[in-house]
């Protein structure tokens, strides 16, 4: 048992001192910080894979035609997603998934696109 785990028990609010409780904590932190790496590799691979073009990107948020308005219709979609009735929430689970790697993907390439993909010459 390591300290940061006996720390993030006490931070989930667990104040005993059980062997096996501590264990079960140390056992969640592990495999959060594993899940979280293994998000983090999937995001960057497909940021890399689109690194190559303008039209790659603009493939993948169709129908976009630009990052602002990609950003635009996923922020859309989300709060239309937050004000739907809990039952066709559950079943659009992937479009939420979607949007939210819309965002993502349109947010990085706002910010560092014009740097990544040189000028194509007319």
């Amino acid at each position: 048992m390591d300290a940061l785990s006996a720390q993030f028990a006490r931070d989930c609010g667990y104040t005993g001192d059980s062997p096996a409780m501590l264990a079960a904590f140390a056992a969640i932190r592990h495999d959060g910080i594993g899940k979280a790496r293994q998000g983090h590799d999937q995001r960057k691979a497909m940021v890399d894979r689109l690194k190559h073009g303008e039209a790659l990107f603009l493939a993948a948020v169709r129908p976009a035609q630009s990052a602002e308005e990609a950003l635009e219709d996923a922020a859309r979609f989300i709060v239309l997603f937050r004000n739907m009735p809990r039952w066709r929430q559950e079943r659009r689970g992937a479009d939420l998934a979607r949007a939210r790697q819309q965002r993502l993907l349109a947010r990085f390439f706002r910010r560092y696109g014009h740097r990544l993909w040189p000028r194509q010459a007319a």
